[in-house]
C-alpha cells in the first residue's frame, strides 16, 4: 500500500512538472511573438554571448593568455625561421633590414655584414635575360612601393656573385607601418624546375625530329605502291594502303606539330615573312581539304571581299593555320553541315585583314570555352572520342597568328556552330622596308 501512495505522489508531482513547463513554454512562445525586432536582436545577442561562454568554459585555451595577434605572429615567426623558402624584408631605402636562415644558406648572407646593405648590393636582381633590374622600372621593389599592390609569381635571377646566381619565383607583398614602408619578398628555387622542363623539351624535340624520318620514308614508299609503281593493285590492297597512308600523315602531322610546340618553348620560333596573296593560299588550303570534307559530307565553300587580298605572313604558318581551323570545324560538323572561309578588311584596324571559318556545327559548350587554346585540351563533347585529336591544333593556330601580330577569338553557339576569326596585317612596303632596316645587324 505504501508503494502504490508514493508511486502516485511521483506520478501527481511528474505531471504538474510537466504542466508548468508547457505553461512556460507557451508563454515564452507568446512573448516571442509579441517582442519587437530590436528585443528578438538583443536577446539573439544575449544568447550568442552565452554560448560562447560556455564553449569557453568548457575547451579553454591553450594559449597562455596570449591573443589571437600574438599567436598568429610567434607563428609565422617560427614558420619563417623553418621554411626552404627565402624571405628577407626592405625598407623604402632599399636597405636589407631581415632575413631568414634559408636565405642566408642560399644567397651566404651573414647578419652581421648584410644587414642595412642596400639590395643592389646584397640582392642583384636580375630578370631572365641576365639584365639588370636594379634602378630601373622593372624592378620588383620599385613597382610595388609605387604602385601598391602586391606582385605574385615574378621569375627572376638573385645572387651578389656570379657564381650565386639563383633562379627564383618571388612573391613581392607591400608592408605598412607606422614608422616607415617596407617590402617582404617569399622567394623559391626554381632552377631545378627549369632544368627538367628543359630536359623535357630537349627529349621531346629529339624524339619528333628522329620520328620524321622513318614516318617519312614508310609514307613515301606507301605512295609508290599507291601509285603502281611496283606494280598494279587490287582494289582491297589500294583501300588498305589507303588506310595506312591517311594513318601515317596523322602520325606525321603530330610529329610536325610536337617538334613546333617543343622548338615555340625553346625561343626557337621563326617567321618567314613576306608578300602573301591570302585569297590564293586559302584557295590551295581549301582543296588540300577536299578529300576529308567529301569524306565527312561537308561542302565547303570561299566568299573573299578584299580590296587587295595581299598580306604580310609565313606562307607555310599560315597554311598551317588555315589547315587547323578547317579541320576542325570539319571534324566537328554533322554530315549535310557546311563550312564557309570568309575574308574582310578588319572594321576596327584597316592596316588588318579579318579572316573567318564558319561552321554548322556542335558548337562549344560553355564549360569548354575558357580552354578552346589551351595545349592538349580535349573538349568534353561526345564526338570528341569518335573524332580524336590530340589538342595542339588551336594553340598552334594561336600562337603563329599572335606572332604576326594578329588576334584570334571564337563566338559560338551550342548545337549552330562556331565562328573562327583572326585578323593578320596587309601588305605595305613601307612597313616591310621599314623591319627590314630594324633586323639588319648593320
Amino acid at each position: 500500500m505504501k508503494s502504490d501512495s508514493r508511486k502516485s505522489r511521483l506520478k501527481e508531482r511528474n505531471i504538474t512538472t510537466m504542466s508548468n513547463r508547457s505553461v512556460k513554454s507557451e508563454e515564452t512562445s507568446m512573448s516571442w511573438q509579441t517582442a519587437s525586432s530590436e528585443e528578438k536582436r538583443l536577446y539573439a545577442s544575449e544568447e550568442a554571448k552565452s554560448k560562447r561562454k560556455v564553449i569557453r568554459e568548457r575547451y579553454p585555451p591553450d594559449q597562455g593568455g596570449r591573443s589571437e595577434e600574438e599567436l598568429l605572429a610567434d607563428c609565422a615567426r617560427k614558420a619563417l625561421a623553418a621554411t626552404t623558402d627565402v624571405a628577407f624584408l626592405l625598407d623604402s631605402r632599399f636597405r636589407l633590414r631581415a632575413f631568414n636562415p634559408a636565405a642566408a644558406a642560399v644567397l651566404k648572407w651573414e647578419a652581421s655584414t648584410a644587414i642595412g646593405q642596400g639590395c643592389a648590393h646584397v640582392l642583384r636582381c636580375r630578370n631572365l635575360d641576365h639584365l639588370p633590374l636594379c634602378g630601373t622600372a622593372g624592378c620588383p621593389l620599385v613597382r610595388v612601393l609605387q604602385g601598391g599592390q602586391p606582385l605574385a609569381n615574378e621569375e627572376i635571377i638573385l645572387g651578389a656573385e656570379a657564381a650565386q646566381d639563383w633562379e627564383a619565383s618571388v612573391s613581392v607583398t607591400p608592408v605598412l607601418t607606422p614608422e616607415d614602408r617596407y617590402v617582404f619578398f617569399l622567394a623559391r628555387d626554381v632552377s631545378a624546375l627549369k632544368m627538367a622542363n628543359r630536359m623535357r623539351e630537349h627529349f621531346v624535340s629529339m624524339v619528333s625530329h628522329e620520328l620524321r624520318t622513318p614516318l617519312n620514308s614508310v609514307h613515301g614508299f606507301i605512295e609508290l605502291l599507291l601509285r603502281g609503281q611496283m606494280g598494279p593493285l587490287n582494289e582491297t590492297q589500294r583501300e588498305y594502303l589507303g588506310y595506312a597512308s591517311e594513318a601515317l600523315q596523322q602520325l606525321l602531322s603530330l610529329a610536325e606539330d610536337v617538334l613546333f610546340m617543343a622548338r615555340s618553348d625553346a625561343g626557337h620560333f621563326e617567321l618567314r615573312r613576306q608578300q602573301v596573296n591570302i585569297e590564293t593560299l586559302a584557295q590551295q588550303v581549301l582543296e588540300s581539304m577536299l578529300p576529308l570534307a567529301r569524306k565527312a559530307e561537308i561542302v565547303m565553300s570561299k566568299d573573299f571581299e578584299l580590296p587587295t587580298p595581299l598580306v604580310h605572313a609565313d606562307p607555310q604558318r599560315m597554311k598551317q593555320v588555315l589547315s587547323n581551323l578547317l579541320g576542325n570545324a570539319i571534324k566537328f560538323t554533322p554530315p549535310g553541315g557546311t563550312v564557309i572561309l570568309r575574308a574582310r578588311p578588319d572594321p576596327d584596324d584597316p592596316q588588318m585583314v579579318l579572316l573567318s571559318v564558319k561552321d554548322t556545327g556542335f558548337g562549344i559548350a560553355p564549360e569548354d570555352q575558357p580552354h578552346v587554346f589551351e595545349r592538349f585540351y580535349q573538349a568534353t563533347h561526345s564526338m570528341q572520342s569518335r573524332m580524336g585529336g590530340y589538342g595542339l591544333g588551336l594553340t598552334i593556330a594561336r600562337l603563329i597568328v599572335e606572332q604576326h601580330g594578329g588576334k584570334i577569338w571564337f563566338e559560338t553557339v551550342p548545337n549552330r556552330g562556331t565562328t573562327f576569326f583572326f585578323t593578320l596585317p596587309l601588305y605595305r612596303e613601307s612597313v616591310v622596308a621599314e623591319q627590314s632596316r630594324g633586323d639588319d645587324p648593320n
